[in-house]
């Protein structure tokens, strides 16, 4: 690949989805676009630029390209400071204060959610504390660009070694082990499933995300590492947005909204809340109860 052609595809691949890639990275994106070009029969870089590009280009090929470029990083239980304070903290907060009841669904995000553990560790949490709490039901938004990791986490299986991480309690209720030909894999319990709704989403794309529901907890792990601060700038003045009035938001670890949104309050490591509303001036007594 040529400096040329190298500039040409990290202009596209920023342009459509936010993901900026360093001169370090030329090689992987090498790697990774050279196996579409040995599937369409194409012999150069510039040839298959010019088919994403020009009018000969099918929309599907430019879901493919992000797909090959897509870092898909994730476990069960990843990061699980995150997973405890939600059970430790957050969920008998928004109990208490009565803003997750019976009657009254929680809506959850897990925007960059690849293969699906993310989405499906939430959801063994929530459905655990709603059955010892008897709260109301709750339902997950599970988004990534990449339509070949929706189609893994929609499966909902797994290698055993994969699932690991997940508490034996939880094993027993929400995951079916394999047998026969599917020795060896895990999958989601049915009625876990039930309660995730898979969608493509570009977070680059467009002034909001399309997303009609206001979300109570947005988890946004691992992803902004790979955007540049104006595009991270943006894309957490959405996710402000799209957030309710006390709702809950986790990055990753080793991310930080430092110099990047201030709108945002700290309560825990990599983790915030929005202020406003009844439920943040009934726990904290300050911020403006809205109208």
């Amino acid at each position: 690949m040529s400096n040329r052609d190298f500039n040409r595809f990290r202009e596209l691949i920023y342009n459509t989805c936010g993901i900026h890639l360093t001169s370090i990275k030329k090689t992987m994106l090498s790697s990774r676009l050279r196996k579409r070009l040995r599937l369409l029969g194409m012999d150069s870089f510039s040839e298959y630029y010019d088919y994403l590009s020009g009018t000969k280009s099918e929309s599907s090929e430019l879901g493919h390209m992000i797909d090959a470029v897509s870092t898909n990083k994730t476990d069960f239980f990843r990061e699980p400071k995150h997973f405890e304070y939600l059970t430790n903290e957050v969920l008998p907060r928004m109990c208490r204060s009565g803003w997750w009841r019976p009657g009254r669904q929680l809506n959850i995000w897990s925007a960059g959610c690849s293969s699906g553990e993310e989405p499906y560790t939430i959801a063994m949490i929530l459905a655990d504390f709603a059955t010892r709490n008897r709260v109301g039901e709750f339902s997950i938004l599970a988004s990534d660009i990449s339509t070949r990791m929706l189609d893994k986490a929609r499966k909902a299986i797994y290698p055993e070694d994969a699932v690991e991480p997940v508490p034996d309690g939880l094993k027993r209720k929400y995951l079916m082990r394999g047998k026969c030909s599917q020795k060896g894999f895990c999958r989601v319990v049915p009625e876990l499933r039930t309660n995730l709704q898979f969608q493509r989403i570009n977070l680059n794309e467009g002034s909001h995300f399309g997303i009609r529901t206001t979300m109570d907890i947005i988890f946004c792990r691992n992803v902004i590492i790979y955007f540049d601060r104006e595009t991270q700038k943006r894309l957490f003045e959405k996710f402000y947005e799209q957030l309710l009035p006390g709702g809950y938001l986790f990055i990753g670890h080793s991310e930080t909204l430092h110099g990047i949104n201030d709108q945002f309050r700290a309560v825990a490591v990599a983790s915030y809340r929005k202020p406003g509303g009844r439920y943040w001036l009934r726990e904290t007594g300050y911020g403006p109860e809205p109208g």
